[in-house]
């Protein structure tokens, strides 16, 4: 049952939706429970893949999924309840994040934390395309966006 005061569990769900499931499997309860936006849209060159994305009660949660309907990340707003273990949310500060977590980095617009690479919160605009250092962006900045995928091809590879 989709919860929007779930846990945040890096690699596997957020709301109770399960990264790999197929869509279909969420569908009766989502337009049966919530208002829902789709939009369509298009991965960047060179994959050039139709993606799906859902909004359930205006971003409070995201579910994007491929072309075939594999659920690839949950996303959630600051309007989402549950926590990444106990502790971390959408809609935290920059500074309390820092204050919470071991290491901080910044990759592809996104903040990874603890070297954790199934979570990750969104950088907000301009931040997103200009911050490389953590140093650069301010201590007052809302996170306001947090999503659970596999981005563990960004993880540094040991020599």
């Amino acid at each position: 049952m989709i919860d929007f005061n779930a846990d945040i569990v890096s690699y596997k769900s957020l709301g109770n939706i399960e990264l790999e499931r197929h869509i279909d499997f969420y569908l009766d309860e989502i337009y049966k429970n919530f208002t829902v936006e789709v939009k369509e849209y298009m991965t960047p060159y060179p994959f050039n893949e139709k993606m799906y994305a859902y909004f359930l009660e205006a971003g409070t949660i995201i579910i994007s999924t491929n072309s075939e309907g594999g659920i690839i990340a949950v996303g959630c707003n600051e309007h989402y309840q549950g926590k990444y273990k106990k502790k971390l949310y959408a809609g935290i500060t920059m500074k309390e994040l820092i204050l919470l977590t071991k290491s901080q980095r910044i990759l592809n617009g996104t903040l990874i934390v603890d070297e954790d690479y199934g979570m990750s919160f969104t950088l907000p605009s301009p931040y997103d395309e200009m911050a490389d250092y953590i140093e650069s962006i301010p201590l007052d900045l809302k996170l306001n966006e947090i999503f659970v995928s596999d981005d563990s091809f960004w993880e540094p590879k040991e020599k």
